[in-house]
């Protein structure tokens, strides 16, 4: 896999001559490790060491979040090989996590931890119950078990706690109850409550569910049948923007979060057959599209430009309408932006850009170069680069940027750039799930073969 350019050449590439006080001694591929590193102690100290649970986000009286922590149980074995994180540590703390998750209440109150198998979005960073009346989720849920998984696929030795590990999370994830989940319908719902019974939400287009089918499909336990899968994609949308032409979703996280634990190069289902390409290729369209988008800059916002772009789900300065420079503008909050369909209202995702790398090192990794250097957004922060930044919007009075950018940190965001840029070094997580032959009879069963499928057993 082709590596960096040299790091003043990425400046330049942007149109951005470097400044002789932004220069640094360490090399690009050193910096993504600092960066790797500084991500990962979100994992090391936003934690309830007891239950091993993760904090969604780095604001006072935050629960916790079962994706955050599914991510954190992938990173462990990244954090043992690139000695961030002791062997001894790494597997008490994933142990402590699966046994939490394991002996947790699974019943139909409204308090337990989860039910079928499935985990509630939030809980409580101290009891682990049910927070905020969330739903109960089978996308995060499938977060949850993919890490479990992975983590089990690492510590594959004879040592009794390691044995342990593979048992509780092989355990967890067949008790999942995927028909279930169907509710009676062709497609995945998005979730249930206990007050309200399922969501009215299924998962429909292209989207992270990938992931989701390819677990549900390999369980041996309650599996889903296959006309889930072909129901899924008969709800793709294949669009034609920029000169690629690709399965569209806007925002760039659906095209990276199956992919942080799944290795799709060179392996195609019916769908990606017929269109000649692979999923991991359209990764790679819609990254360029997303350059590309903010280069043509339609909606005219600060900063866009072929180094600085990544429109994804993250938070922004909004709700609020001001008008700057003449022109009235519109913020939001928390929506799903994307490109070139938006919603847009010039607010980016610095980890959505390092999440894109395994799949356009070459554009990526002038994006992660302004973002460190010239835009300078992992200063002031303790664990690499905050959620959002958005160049139009002021922000608060005497913000030290500038501009607005996210005051939080979210364990949903740290995790995908450190395993990201651990698949684009090693391919390390890749590796770990091409040997889990659940993942392995779930890509089977939806139809995919070629590629590494090939000699996999």
């Amino acid at each position: 896999m082709a590596r960096s350019p040299a790091s003043d050449l990425g400046r330049t590439l942007c149109g951005v001559v470097p400044q002789e006080e932004s220069l640094e001694t360490v090399e690009p591929l050193d910096e993504l490790q600092q960066l790797q590193r500084e991500t990962f102690d979100y994992f090391l100290h936003e934690v309830n060491p007891v239950n091993g649970l993760i904090l969604d986000k780095t604001a006072t009286n935050w629960p916790a979040s079962i994706a955050a922590t599914g991510l954190a149980l992938a990173c462990y074995p990244v954090a043992v090989e690139r000695e961030l994180m002791s062997y001894e540590a790494a597997i008490s703390r994933a142990l402590a996590t699966l046994r939490f998750f394991w002996e947790s209440p699974q019943d139909p109150e409204p308090d337990a931890t989860g039910y079928k198998g499935f985990y509630y979005h939030f809980l409580d960073m101290a009891t682990g119950r049910r927070a905020w009346h969330c739903e109960l989720s089978t996308i995060d849920s499938a977060l949850l078990f993919a890490g479990a998984l992975a983590a089990a696929a690492y510590f594959d030795g004879p040592d009794v706690r390691e044995r342990e590990i593979r048992e509780i999370a092989e355990a967890l994830y067949l008790r999942a109850d995927w028909q279930w989940a169907l509710d009676g319908g062709a497609t995945l719902t998005h979730g249930w409550k206990p007050e309200s019974g399922f969501l009215g939400y299924r998962w429909e287009g292209y989207n992270e569910a990938l992931l989701l089918y390819v677990l549900g499909l390999g369980s041996t336990t309650y599996p889903l049948p296959d006309t889930s899968y072909s129901a899924w994609t008969s709800t793709y949308r294949w669009k034609r923007f920029f000169g690629y032409e690709y399965l569209y979703a806007g925002p760039l996280f659906t095209h990276q979060l199956s992919h942080v634990w799944i290795d799709f190069r060179g392996i195609q289902d019916a769908y990606m057959r017929r269109k000649g390409i692979d999923y991991f290729e359209n990764s790679r369209r819609a990254t360029y599209v997303q350059q590309a988008y903010a280069i043509e800059n339609p909606r005219s916002f600060d900063g866009y430009r072929k180094c600085c772009w990544g429109l994804t789900a993250s938070e922004g300065p909004g709700p609020a309408r001001l008008k700057l420079n003449g022109i009235q503008r519109e913020f939001y909050d928390y929506v799903d932006r994307g490109a070139p369909l938006g919603p847009d209202d010039g607010t980016l995702a610095p980890w959505a850009v390092v999440a894109s790398l395994p799949f356009a090192p070459e554009i990526v990794l002038q994006a992660i170069d302004y973002c460190v250097h010239q835009a300078k957004l992992k200063e002031f922060n303790r664990y690499g680069f905050k959620a959002a930044f958005n160049p139009t919007h002021p922000g608060e009075a005497g913000n030290p940027y500038g501009w607005w950018v996210s005051p939080w940190h979210f364990g949903l965001n740290q995790g995908p750039i450190v395993l990201m840029i651990e698949n684009y070094k090693s391919g390390l997580l890749w590796s770990l799930m091409r040997k889990c032959p659940y993942i392995v009879a779930g890509l089977r069963r939806a139809g995919f073969d070629g590629g590494w499928l090939l000699s996999s057993s």
